[in-house]
């Protein structure tokens, strides 16, 4: 070699050195062979980064990878933690640590990717002669070279395009990388940010999609078909093409032996072993896509969208998914019911509050949600006709003026109003005479109702449902105590809570908590009740109710224990309703059409929508045990 060989070599060598002191011994490993000849040329290339850095001034500070949090599918669970959705824009991804994924997936990885990935300082000189030999052959950019920390840059920082340009920012941000983080870091965030498949990013969102686990339990069988698909997610699928997948996992396995990481026998008992694959999870359905939607709403009014699509939140709801599946079965069988009645019933809706803590527990916004959207369970506003009356009789009680012993007399009464007279009807138009507040009640004659709002004042009635929860906008008409206004089914269900709770009342809520991939609490909904309503007014009321089902319009309500609840039917019969409560739930459930087309004549809160809530109720309360309303008795009596 001559002088002038031997000066450029050591040139070059000093130039190589503060970038990558690795480079120093490749000369060593090089001299006298052909291969030698070629890593020689390949270190050449290396060091002309060194040059070309001067270049790439402009590429990012790798230090920013210690802040960068890439987006994260998140997550709604119901009370109890079971998944009920995910949600995330393309990327579904959930982050886990290193310590969380199978040795044999990172063995596995390394192997068939990188296997030099603990030896090298960011890019492998050897794989690069290599690369450098079949593009030039080929007379383009065939082949890479690109180790594991080469593929993370490329992720992270640039495109795709198949450049030399592209692919020397990739080199150098590599060597910069190695140097600011350890290889497990790298490593690290290499398994949580590539490409799977079926549009799962990260090695936790693929275990599930392809072996329905966490990565931490992934075999060496499972380990090495998962690495074997990065090189193309799609085209070695176990979904698509199972083969393909199937010889990919061997040349992965074979690998691995010929590493001596695993033996002859073990990669052959892994080829043997039948890939037991599950579905693809990213883009599946929600379970219970009207109490997801309702969520989503919130978080997204909350935090915005995309912090909810990207931000990998842990949403605990207030549903309990067996709740939820009781409700469901118990509209679809309703809906059966009807139309083996022959009734033109196309919607029914249900849902149901926790008293002690306002937590909705089950939420049906209608029969099928893949057919409607509208949730009518929280969005239809529809008169809930006689079930409004409670909330009458409640103002009643709570003046101190009445009780529910106090007579009023069931006959004919007009009032004027601005179009003339209105003179309101019972049910049948018949009327009774003089009877208790009790009788008027359970026998839900209307007359007597609209009688005591006169009494009491249709001001205070509203009132009284505000501070029940009720946003729905109330008239201060003379009709208002037979419920001739709008009213979500939720608001009725969350108004009578408060009743079973004798007149404790919280916001109702859908959302328990939220928190973080990383375990911060974002957000803590803990029930704040109040005592809002008079407990002798609220038990004598309750004492009522309970005869509505016992002999009065509910009775097709009585699920065997103590409970209260009212009918509904308005006059044109385009909505009926049954709302009732025990102590531990109230449940409200409307029937009726979109169109506010008629249901037929003769249909009744008490015949028609009394037996889905009773339904419901014995399911939901199986193994609840018995518990007591308390006594008007226990309380005093508010002075008038």
């Amino acid at each position: 070699m001559s002088s002038r060989t031997v000066s450029q070599e050591s040139s070059l060598k000093n130039k190589l050195r503060p970038l990558h002191p690795f480079f120093s011994g490749i000369f060593k490993a090089a001299s006298g062979t052909v291969l030698g000849i070629t890593m020689i040329t390949s270190s050449i290339v290396a060091g002309g980064l060194v040059g070309l850095a001067i270049s790439f001034r402009n590429l990012p500070d790798v230090r920013v990878i210690r802040s960068y949090v890439p987006s994260e599918t998140s997550y709604i669970y119901d009370i109890k933690g079971r998944l009920l959705d995910r949600l995330h824009g393309e990327a579904n991804r959930e982050i886990v640590s290193l310590e969380q994924i199978s040795p044999e997936l990172k063995r596995a990885v390394i192997a068939i990717e990188d296997s030099s990935f603990y030896e090298h300082k960011g890019i492998n000189p050897y794989s690069i002669g290599r690369a450098i030999k079949a593009n030039y052959e080929k007379g383009g950019v065939v082949e890479g070279a690109s180790t594991l920390t080469m593929q993370l840059v490329k992720n992270l920082f640039l495109n795709r395009e198949r450049t030399l340009t592209r692919k020397l920012a990739e080199a150098i941000l590599a060597v910069r990388v190695e140097q600011v983080f350890s290889k497990e870091a790298i490593l690290n965030m290499y398994l949580n940010n590539i490409y799977w498949g079926h549009n799962n990013y990260g090695v936790q969102t693929a275990a599930e999609t392809y072996f329905n686990k966490d990565a931490s339990e992934l075999s060496l069988s499972e380990a090495a078909m998962m690495a074997g698909l990065i090189q193309a997610p799609e085209q070695y699928s176990p979904f698509l093409n199972y083969p393909a997948t199937k010889k990919r996992q061997a040349l992965v396995l074979n690998r691995m032996a010929t590493l001596g990481w695993i033996t002859p026998e073990e990669a052959e008992a892994a080829k043997k072993a039948p890939l037991l694959v599950g579905k693809p999870t990213a883009w599946r359905a929600s379970k219970v896509p009207f109490i997801t939607e309702s969520v989503v709403a919130e978080l997204e009014e909350r935090f915005g969208r995309d912090r909810v699509l990207q931000g990998g939140m842990r949403v605990q709801t207030t549903i309990d998914l067996q709740f939820q599946q009781m409700a469901e079965k118990s509209v679809q069988e309703g809906d059966r019911l009807l139309r083996s009645w022959g009734l033109r019933a196309d919607e029914i809706a249900l849902v149901a509050v926790d008293p002690r803590t306002h937590f909705i527990k089950a939420l049906v916004g209608g029969i099928s949600y893949e057919k409607s959207q509208f949730n009518r369970a929280i969005q239809a506003r529809r008169q809930p006709g006689s079930a409004f009356k409670p909330f009458t009789y409640y103002a009643a009680f709570a003046s101190g003026k009445y009780t529910p012993y106090t007579t009023v007399s069931d006959t004919p009464v007009s009032y004027r109003v601005p179009s003339g007279y209105y003179s309101p009807q019972n049910y049948g138009r018949s009327f009774s005479g003089v009877i208790s507040l009790r009788t008027a009640l359970i026998k839900s004659r209307n007359v007597p109702a609209v009688k005591i709002g006169q009494g009491v004042g249709v001001d205070k009635i509203i009132e009284v449902c505000q501070t029940l929860g009720i946003t729905s906008p109330l008239q201060p008409v003379i009709s208002l105590p037979l419920g001739a206004i709008g009213i979500t089914p939720l608001e009725m269900a969350n108004a009578y809570a408060t009743f079973a709770s004798n007149g404790w009342y919280s916001e109702p809520t859908l959302i328990v908590q939220i928190g973080d991939s990383k375990g911060n609490t974002l957000l803590v909904n803990q029930p704040t009740p109040q005592q809002v309503l008079d407990p002798w007014a609220t038990a004598s009321l309750t004492t009522v109710l309970k005869g509505v089902i016992t002999e009065g319009t509910g009775r097709n309500a009585d699920i065997g224990r103590p409970a209260a609840g009212k009918t509904g039917t308005t006059s044109s019969e385009r909505d009926v309703w049954f709302v009732g409560y025990v102590p531990q739930l109230a449940t409200a459930v409307w029937i009726g059409n979109d169109d506010y087309r008629p249901l037929g004549r003769g249909i009744t809160g008490g015949g028609h929508a009394a037996p889905i809530w009773r339904s419901f109720m014995s399911k939901a309360l199986k193994n609840e045990p018995v518990r007591y309303f308390p006594a008007a008795s226990q309380f005093s009596r508010p002075s008038p």
